[in-house]
């Protein structure tokens, strides 16, 4: 049996204010292709997506018509089992669940959790695949309660719940192999500021090893594809999401995982990179450097965060670096050198030196210490503006 697990689409995001709807198009292809044409020529029999589908519970038009053109041309060659994720809507992407054919499982519902979807593969090894949406802690506690007894309110718990309830119903099935996809935070893996903390009363965090005695757990949630320790004998993944949806996922390698689940033995992870539609920067340096440097060609075309470290904020900053890198969407101006500001001197600013209390106005309004001119300059137009005060004073006297 061979699987594809994938997630967090989130269909409908921006990037810094710029629409993420032509490159998540381009990486959706992608995964169309991977399962039409897999590399290996070995058929993917069901494609996993663990939640976060959309970037939040009422998704654009244009996000609803590319998830249903995703599903349209996947179903046609696998069967596509979808779960839900903190970001969706579960009634509204759970809508027509109950009519849709069979090649399209959609599970948002907490009653669905142990009413696993059952496939044969292609090597005809038998997979039960159970899907535990995002559980809301104060819903799922009562809904996951055993014997009428609450279940702590914690994430921890309604998970636990939830796969006590697979295993009870994984128990009468011998011979099949398991999975759970699931979407959570399992201790140990590490987030990036993409996001959004699933937190409820200070307890966020899953033990990897509530998914004990299941052969895969399918993870969504972070954007960064690892693998949380869990208990022995099972396999816990995060895919991770296909497209970079933040500055600090630059660096992430992004990709789908093609899970291969054999009658016996260990399960089998390989990971097949999403090529990204445009790849991002973080540029540092002055305006000059950033305008002129060869080096710098190569992320022209990229989505780019820079800090410009001029002494001072150079004019049309923005415009300026459009001219080069068109794609710009951070600017940030932190001068070389700059200062921490803080109490400098306890002398009254009517008897403090001129020079010196223009060198720290100067340091001030710049974040770096007053260049000799600059200095000069402040003194000058200092000792003018005394020259121009005493002379209206005494022309005051002389009316008086």
């Amino acid at each position: 049996m061979r699987l594809l697990h994938t997630s967090d689409w989130h269909l409908g995001r921006t990037l810094h204010g710029v629409s993420l709807h032509e490159a998540q198009s381009a990486v959706l292809e992608r995964i169309c292709e991977l399962v039409e044409d897999p590399p290996d020529g070995v058929p993917v029999d069901a494609v996993i997506v663990a939640g976060d589908i959309y970037d939040r519970g009422v998704p654009p038009v244009e996000s609803v018509q590319l998830f249903e053109w995703t599903l349209s041309r996947l179903c046609q060659v696998t069967t596509v089992v979808v779960t839900s994720g903190n970001h969706d809507s579960a009634i509204r992407l759970g809508y027509g669940a109950a009519l849709f054919r069979d090649r399209i499982r959609m599970i948002t519902d907490i009653s669905m959790i142990d009413l696993p979807v059952l496939l044969q593969g292609s090597d005809g090894v038998e997979v039960a695949i159970y899907g535990i949406p995002y559980l809301d802690v104060d819903h799922a506690r009562v809904a996951l309660a055993h014997g009428g007894e609450v279940l702590p309110r914690s994430h921890q718990a309604v998970v636990s719940g939830a796969c006590d309830r697979i295993r009870d119903d994984l128990a009468g099935r011998d011979g099949v192999r398991s999975v759970v996809v699931a979407h959570a935070f399992v201790a140990g893996a590490e987030p990036s500021d993409s996001e959004r903390s699933i937190a409820v009363g200070g307890v966020d965090r899953v033990a990897g090893t509530v998914f004990e005695g299941i052969d895969y757990a399918a993870l969504g949630h972070l954007h960064g594809a690892q693998s949380p320790e869990c208990a022995p004998g099972s396999v816990v993944r995060y895919s991770g999401s296909p497209l970079r949806y933040s500055f600090s996922e630059q660096d992430q390698v992004k990709a789908v995982l093609l899970v291969d689940l054999p009658a016996e033995g260990p399960v089998e992870v390989a990971t097949v990179e999403i090529d990204q539609p445009r790849p991002m920067a973080t540029l540092r340096g002055t305006l000059d450097h950033l305008l002129e440097d060869p080096a710098l060609d190569t992320h022209v075309g990229s989505w780019v965060r820079v800090t410009v470290t001029d002494r001072v904020r150079p004019d049309s900053l923005m415009d300026r670096l459009k001219s080069r890198f068109p794609h710009v969407l951070q600017v940030f101006h932190e001068p070389d050198g700059r200062i921490e500001q803080g109490v400098r001197s306890t002398t009254p600013v009517s008897e403090r030196d001129p020079r010196e209390l223009g060198s720290d106005f100067i340091a001030y309004v710049t974040k770096a210490e007053a260049s000799d001119g600059e200095v000069a300059c402040f003194v000058a137009g200092y000792e003018a503006a005394v020259k121009a005060q005493a002379l209206a004073e005494s022309q005051e006297r002389e009316v008086a």
